[in-house]
């Protein structure tokens, strides 16, 4: 199968600008494209890992990837699917950022030199100085205003009170740009991204077709959502990161394990090697059986972030867990100095841990009997945490069936 076929197979494709030429071009094989990366923290997160994969397929059937860090759009920030402007960050922050991300991308991809050996690339190094007056005749020229605003990207700002500031307008001419780069300098042929890069791909694609009269191609892939439409990859904690300092390998197997009934397959098939076969009869289980599903999908999807060693870790920890209900040294935990659990309670400390995002939340789960502590139900929402409570310092708290927490005493 060419990669095509391998994306199609698998779900990944969403849209295409022109479906008939990309699938000749496939066919042939040997195709260099990018996915670009803005550098806006020092990790890749959930939502990062599934265009992570579609490269990975893409490299893996002779193709040859350019990993594009958004060093110079950085510095803008990309208005698409935001409510508001992105918080601007200091050059400095930028330059971490990027170098934090090349490091963690070369888990999933290969650099080594070769036909199809991967590029690391950074924007930086033709946006951050360019001339404006030049730039604004030789790109900005091939850019209408009116075929701009009608983007979905600006369509949703362009109706909020606070408005498009013109700073972000410039990101899509920048992005269009930055296609145009890679294809004088690498012969890139192919954007790919997220769908909600939509716009900002055919700017790449009518500029190389205008100004280079040379072909050019987009494809967006489907956003991970999970079965009611819901973005997937964020928790009560926030995002749930790539880096093992931000979310540990035992947290992040969490939470695939806990992932709906609905969306097993769809996960297996977009975030995993697995063959489509085993990913079609994984995702045919039913009742209980499908927990052995989603076992597969949290194992596979650790040991590919991870590597197979925390993987093994992670996944012995969570059945020692709920085979016992007992403690362990690997569950997720937050220490506490001891003179905080003066005036605290039960409430306060499920949201002190983040295992509930409010006290509300947190009364709702005592009152239904799904909170204990060192395994015991608790049924008072006014129990004070008290220093009695803790064996050598540490107390274990469970929610519901799933969730465990280590609180440690400093």
């Amino acid at each position: 199968m060419n990669a095509y076929e391998v994306l199609k197979e698998r779900g990944f494709i969403e849209q295409l600008t022109h479906e008939e030429e990309i699938k000749e071009l496939f066919e042939k094989g040997g195709v260099t494209f990018y996915i670009g990366i803005d550098p806006t923290a020092d990790s890749l997160h959930v939502g990062h890992f599934l265009t992570i994969m579609a490269m990975a397929h893409m490299q893996r059937c002779g193709n040859r990837p350019i990993c594009l860090m958004g060093g110079g759009t950085g510095m803008i920030g990309d208005p698409s699917g935001k409510a508001d402007m992105r918080k601007m960050m200091t050059v400095e922050t930028i330059d971490h950022n990027v170098n934090c991300i090349k490091n963690q991308l070369s888990h999933f991809i290969n650099f080594n030199e070769g036909e199809n050996g991967a590029i690391i690339a950074n924007n930086a190094d033709w946006l951050r100085n360019l001339n404006y007056i030049e730039f604004l005749r030789e790109v900005g020229v091939h850019f209408t205003v009116n075929r701009m605003l009608s983007a979905e990207c600006f369509k949703t700002r362009m109706e909020k009170e606070g408005g498009l500031t013109f700073l972000e307008f410039n990101y899509m001419i920048m992005q269009g740009y930055d296609f145009y780069e890679l294809n004088q300098r690498y012969n890139c042929v192919l954007q790919m991204g997220g769908n909600d890069q939509w716009s900002n791909i055919i700017a790449g694609v009518e500029l190389i077709r205008r100004k280079a009269q040379k072909p050019a191609y987009g494809m967006t892939f489907k956003l991970l959502t999970n079965s009611e439409g819901v973005k997937m990859g964020k928790t009560v904690g926030g995002a749930v990161w790539l880096d093992p300092a931000k979310t540990s390998p035992y947290e992040f197997y969490q939470y695939w394990r806990n992932v709906g009934d609905k969306d097993v397959e769809k996960c297996l098939a977009l975030l995993t090697f697995l063959p489509m076969d085993e990913v079609r009869r994984l995702g045919a289980l039913e009742g209980s059986e499908i927990n052995q599903a989603k076992e597969i999908l949290a194992f596979e999807l650790t040991k590919i972030v991870h590597g197979e060693a925390e993987a093994v870790k992670a996944q012995e920890t969570a059945r020692a867990l709920f085979s016992k209900g007992g403690a362990s040294a690997d569950a997720p935990s937050t220490e506490i100095e001891e003179s905080a659990l003066e005036g605290m309670d039960i409430l306060g400390l499920l949201t002190t841990i983040g295992v509930v995002p409010s006290r509300s939340e947190a009364r709702r789960a005592v009152q239904q009997g799904g909170v204990k502590l060192a395994g015991e139900t608790v049924t008072d929402i006014a129990l004070p945490i008290t220093k009695n409570l803790f064996t050598d310092g540490k107390l274990m708290v469970q929610k519901g069936k799933k969730v465990f927490h280590n609180v440690i005493l400093k």
